[in-house]
């Protein structure tokens, strides 16, 4: 492979908040590397999945790491997903141009209060779907605590055509 290191950025950015029990919901989980990143560092929690790809969740099924695999567009209505999530992560589906911020807002209702966040996001997909007011918006109606961004890599650097390329893992605690 390419070395996609990224996923591993989510789980390192989990182990930094302080979690409240719960259980983990994986947005856009694709196959599964973000729970099997999770689980090597023995969380000892439920991992839930929920990705728009039924070919996707019977890849990350196979892998043994989650609780439950939902299939779902979050840009429709997912109002049926369960509502008592710990902590929500995700590596690709803010990243690629997938999601904008809207989803986000409509996932907080999904979390418990002190439930915390770690969502990476691509530098440019950021800046051009606007996230910043939304989160600003958020913050300023005490939904979120200011996000905090740690730029890392998306690969190791083994391929020279991606070496470079980063984003942003975003973090917050949710109200």
């Amino acid at each position: 492979g390419r070395g996609y290191v990224y996923p591993l950025a989510i789980a390192a950015a989990l182990d930094r908040l302080v979690l409240p029990e719960g259980p983990i919901l994986d947005i856009g989980c694709g196959t599964g590397l973000v729970a099997s990143a999770i689980v090597a560092r023995q969380y000892g929690r439920v991992i839930d999945g929920v990705d728009i790809s039924p070919e996707m969740i019977i890849k990350a099924d196979e892998k043994g790491d989650y609780g439950s695999l939902m299939v779902a567009d979050l840009t429709a209505d997912f109002s049926h997903l369960p509502a008592n999530y710990a902590a929500i992560v995700s590596a690709g589906t803010f990243t690629h141009g997938h999601l904008g911020p809207d989803p986000l807002v409509a996932l907080l209702e999904h979390c418990i209060e002190g439930a915390v966040a770690a969502i990476g996001v691509n530098r440019l997909h950021f800046e051009q779907r606007d996230f910043q007011p939304v989160l600003d918006r958020l913050v300023d109606a005490g939904r979120i605590s200011t996000p905090e961004l740690t730029e890392v890599p998306i690969y190791d650097g083994r391929s020279a055509e991606h070496a470079d390329d980063t984003a942003f893992v975003m973090t917050f605690t949710i109200s």
